[in-house]
């Protein structure tokens, strides 16, 4: 899996595997990208296997879920390379059902703000996070459905009472790609 992955030259790319009965992460600290994959068919792996050892063939994305990233921030590190291009459906409808004309891509930059995603992907589809007292709340985030895109954001701009109206201005910190398959929310990779 890790020879699919950009990186600059002379990175090295290895992944940290981490298998359990019900779900298996290839974790690319040095790049910022983990991926998570469920077992099918009744494979249930051991805890602890090595790459060699899985039966890849029984490994799929599952649906998403809402977890905590403090531990993971601290072991990650930022994708390496800039901008990060995200292919985007060029004409869809909004919920008026009006076409809108967009690009069919989206240039991410490290410093990539609300203000840029909705400048190029429009109104998101949804959006939540940001309320209660700074200390406590977790950081908005936008999820353009049709794109298969949710992005959350990160800074001071992102959290607190007024979060939503200082968000155009918060900086990205995670974005999941994701496909949709019978209604379930598959992710194919984070960042």
């Amino acid at each position: 899996m890790s020879t699919n992955i950009q990186t600059p030259p002379g990175t090295t790319v290895e992944a940290e595997i981490k298998s359990y009965p019900d779900l298996v992460y290839f974790n690319y600290y040095t790049v910022g990208v983990s991926f998570q994959f469920k077992p099918t068919d009744g494979y249930r792996p051991k805890t602890g296997l090595k790459e060699s050892e899985l039966e890849k063939d029984h490994l799929v994305d599952p649906k998403t879920t809402g977890t905590s990233a403090r531990r993971a921030e601290i072991a990650f590190s930022s994708y390496p390379i800039s901008p990060l291009t995200l292919s985007i459906v060029p004409d869809i409808k909004d919920k008026d059902g009006k076409v809108l004309t967009r690009p069919p891509h989206l240039d991410v930059l490290p410093a990539s703000t609300g203000k840029d995603f909705v400048q190029c992907l429009g109104e998101p589809d949804r959006k939540g996070g940001g309320s209660g007292p700074s200390s406590g709340s977790i950081g908005i985030w936008c999820e353009w459905s049709q794109d298969g895109i949710l992005v959350e954001f990160g800074g001071d701009e992102a959290k607190g009472p007024q979060a939503w109206e200082r968000g155009k201005d918060a900086v990205w910190k995670v974005i999941t790609v994701f496909r949709k398959v019978r209604r379930l929310t598959v992710p194919v990779f984070t960042i």
